[in-house]
């Protein structure tokens, strides 16, 4: 038996609802049912929440490419070997662009603005991996630099 070819299908032999328009007359009522904030009290905070971010309009999509983001991960340790830490800082944040809460590209951009002296953004960056990971591989030295980093200076 030969799989069906859609070239060989005749329009007249379909059902007819199949192939229906997209227009306003057969339009899918896509409101929330009757009892919806009864159901889920605080999706309408959600809601809110998306339309203050958008202001009211259409958010941009955000671009995911984990094998970019790897790329420029790499291309960042290169920098960094080479104590170029503004090209690696780039490099990292570009990474995160790409694949955000990445844990490995958002340590080393922590230890990356430590090196460059922008010791409250890397203290933000070293929490953000706390929460990404808050018992990864590099914890134990997160937690030291926020310890060292909060500490005053002398």
């Amino acid at each position: 038996m030969t799989p069906p070819r859609s070239d060989r299908v005749q329009a007249g032999d379909l059902p007819p609802d199949v192939g229906e328009s997209s227009s306003k007359e057969t339009q899918t009522d896509l409101s929330a049912p009757e009892d919806d904030a009864k159901t889920h009290p605080h999706s309408v905070d959600s809601l809110n929440e998306a339309e203050l971010e958008s202001n009211g309009g259409v958010s941009e999509f955000h671009p995911w490419d984990p094998h970019k983001s790897a790329k420029d991960v790499e291309i960042g340790d290169f920098y960094f070997k080479r104590q170029n830490y503004r090209a690696a800082e780039d490099r990292y944040r570009e990474a995160l662009h790409y694949k955000d809460n990445d844990a490995i590209a958002t340590i080393r951009l922590a230890v990356c603005l430590e090196k460059l002296g922008l010791l409250d953004d890397a203290r933000a960056e070293y929490e953000s991996y706390l929460r990404i990971l808050p018992h990864g591989q590099q914890a134990e030295e997160a937690q030291k630099a926020i310890e060292r980093l909060k500490a005053p200076a002398k």
